[in-house]
């Protein structure tokens, strides 16, 4: 199969899900493509084995151990993906919870990082895994920062509190640049290379963080500009397209965060200013096209996350490390956000915000796409492992029971 055939596989595969669930399931999508893709692997996997061999199921899986899951996310879709939930972003309300999206976006994620490594190494040693403690603190580092695509996929089908949603959405579209600074560090430890001071590490992850805003802000700047000097919906829609790319592009080639970059840019280009610059009719085209450009990304992400677990060859004797890391991601991410839903709670009386920060952290495809990064060896595959059974366990439990959790604390506060 070549290039073309395989997105047209992949694009039949989402529109097939997508009929089925709005038709008879009307289930969250993330949920329903993930679980399409996690029975579609399932099938693949049982038809491939030796005993019932079926030569189409044999290439299929080798078609997707050709796809790099790592560079499709992180290099291509992310930057839209970023994007077209920023756009949708109240910055005036994210500007008022500034503190608690900055605080949770980096202490938050350092504090997890350090209990999930140390709660994991503890956890494996009584399971009698050798996971070294420098490789547990590489798993609380990817796993750490919440996943914006699953978190914003979440927030729209729970209709949260715009205080609330304001968090979350903050946090998990600007935790991403200070987790990936600190997977790196990790890493490098964890392999003995040579590595940096604390001080220095934390130097590193606020110039890569300030410079993706800064690049995000300046090419989005510019680009209202632009828009404000023309009136054509397809000129000023391609012109959006290009900021999304071009500013997650210029990021990442002068070593800054891409995701960060992506993340400013959609922000500004959603804001009540930048929607002056554009005529009602070109608003339209433009929401409309950068809602679509996100359900069917989204879409095709959680059906190739799903599908991955046939790629990743999950052993079965690693159950006791699937329950030990979803306990242990579940209760650091508690310990995390306790002083934050308590502060905000105070302050704003709102019902089940602790629970509501806690429950809506969610994991997903950045984690995996990080985790498949590592180099081979023992190490990798425990971590990826664990990253799997997590990010399958957000996406699927934490993903399907936050909007029904949403709205029960709503309707009783």
């Amino acid at each position: 199969m070549d290039g073309f055939q395989i997105g047209a596989a992949f694009l039949v595969l989402v529109a097939v899900v997508g009929w089925l669930n709005v038709r008879f399931l009307r289930l969250p999508t993330a949920v329903a493509m993930m679980t399409a893709g996690l029975l579609g692997a399932a099938a693949l996997l049982l038809l491939s084995r030796p005993d019932s061999s079926v030569p189409a199921a044999r290439e299929l899986l080798d078609v997707l151990r050709g796809i790099d899951f790592s560079e499709t996310v992180l290099g291509y879709m992310l930057a839209f993906l970023l994007f077209a939930g920023a756009m949708h972003v109240d910055m005036a309300e994210l500007r008022r919870r500034g503190l608690s999206v900055l605080t949770l976006s980096t202490l938050g994620v350092l504090a997890s990082t350090l209990i999930v490594g140390f709660s994991l190494w503890w956890a494996a040693g009584l399971l009698g895994l050798p996971l070294p403690l420098p490789w547990a603190f590489v798993f609380g580092a990817l796993i750490s920062p919440t996943d914006p695509i699953a978190v914003l996929a979440a927030a729209r089908q729970g209709k949260p509190s715009e205080l609330l949603k304001a968090v979350l959405q903050g946090e998990a579209l600007f935790n991403d640049g200070v987790g990936i600074v600190v997977f790196g560090a990790a890493l490098t430890f964890a392999v003995g290379a040579e590595t940096h001071g604390p001080l220095i590490t934390a130097g590193h992850a606020l110039l890569e963080a300030g410079g993706g805003g800064a690049i995000g802000a300046s090419l989005a700047l510019i680009a209202i500009r632009a828009l404000r000097s023309i009136d054509d919906y397809a000129a000023e829609v391609i012109i959006t397209l290009a900021l999304a790319a071009g500013a997650y592009a210029l990021a990442q080639a002068l070593h800054f965060s891409g995701p960060i970059a992506g993340a400013v840019a959609g922000l500004l280009v959603g804001t009540p200013h930048a929607a002056t610059a554009m005529s009602q009719s070109t608003q339209r085209y433009v929401r409309g096209f950068w809602a679509l450009v996100d359900e069917i990304l989204n879409a095709l992400l959680f059906l190739f996350l799903g599908l991955e677990l046939a790629v990743l060859g999950i052993d079965g004797r690693h159950a006791g490390l699937w329950l030990a890391a979803i306990v242990l991601v579940l209760a650091s991410r508690l310990l995390v956000v306790l002083p934050w839903g308590w502060g905000l709670r105070r302050r704003h009386a709102e019902a089940g915000l602790t629970r509501l920060l806690w429950w809506g952290g969610l994991r997903g495809a950045i984690s995996l796409a990080l985790a498949l990064t590592l180099p081979q060896g023992p190490e990798r595959d425990l971590v990826l492992s664990a990253t799997f059974a997590v990010v399958a366990f957000s996406v699927l439990v934490q993903g399907l029971s936050f909007p029904a959790l949403t709205r029960r604390l709503t309707d009783h506060s």
